[in-house]
């Protein structure tokens, strides 16, 4: 791997042909890797599923609500493997699982752990506030769990809940997309800090929002569709989304 350069790279405005064109590029990429692909994406597989175990066998299965809205969240972190199979397919690189493990885990060291520290307490605050709706709402409501009481979810408070939480949640959702988008692509390819790459990804965002809205709206939504058979679809949906947004980032910034 040849040295990285170093500080943020000059960031063009995003264009919305900009996407279908890096989803066709992410495509191609998990098409030509798709072992590593799904060895990645099974990281977050796991995780899903051992977060819906825990709310099963804790008897807390309203938990599973907020940690299904919030899981997108650290979507972009669990990306950040299949940014390198990219770069390497870019810079016609081997294409060598364990060496693209090892630089992933490489990065422990380095600014990556900053800006993922910063995700995941997005995502813990979110949890707290997504509780506190839910018994601002819920509270009262005879319900033992989501599985024998959706019909709660369907009630006037249980839909004022939904459309509230979706609401608080898309601004937690906006706010990681906007450090992300750019900044974890940055860190994996340029020798920068993680406050000049949050930085940095965040000023695209607010010169050029219509464009990068579009494409987080499709992150998400295809993501949570990807959840929604035991999170099976996220062996496909991660891969070509992490896929993607790299050739986002190349398109805006070479």
């Amino acid at each position: 791997m040849s040295p990285r350069p170093e500080g943020a790279p000059p960031i063009r405005p995003i264009v919305l042909a900009d996407i279908p064109a890096s989803l066709r590029a992410g495509l191609r990429d998990f098409a030509s890797t798709p072992v590593i692909g799904l060895s990645f994406a099974s990281v977050y597989v796991v995780c899903g599923l051992l977060m819906t175990w825990i709310t099963f066998q804790t008897g807390h299965t309203f938990w599973l609500v907020l940690a299904a809205l919030g899981f997108p969240l650290i979507g972009a972190f669990a990306a950040f493997g299949h940014y390198e199979v990219s770069r390497r397919r870019m810079e016609n690189e081997p294409l060598v699982f364990s060496e693209i493990a090892g630089v992933v885990w490489s990065h422990k060291n380095g600014q990556l752990p900053w800006l993922a520290v910063i995700i995941i307490i997005i995502f813990l605050f979110w949890f707290f506030l997504g509780h506190m709706i839910f018994a601002l709402f819920l509270g009262l409501a005879p319900m033992t769990n989501i599985t024998t009481s959706l019909h709660v979810f369907l009630e006037p408070n249980g839909l004022m809940m939904l459309a509230f939480g979706t609401a608080v949640g898309a601004v937690f959702s906006l706010v990681v997309f906007s450090i992300s988008v750019l900044g974890m692509p940055m860190i994996l390819d340029r020798d920068i800090d993680f406050m000049t790459a949050l930085i940095t990804s965040m000023a695209a965002f607010r010169a050029n929002p219509l464009p990068y809205l579009v494409w987080g709206i499709f992150i998400g939504v295809f993501t949570l569709i990807a959840m929604t058979p035991l999170f099976l679809g996220l062996f496909f949906a991660m891969p070509i989304l992490g896929h993607a947004n790299w050739h986002i980032y190349k398109r805006v910034s070479s």
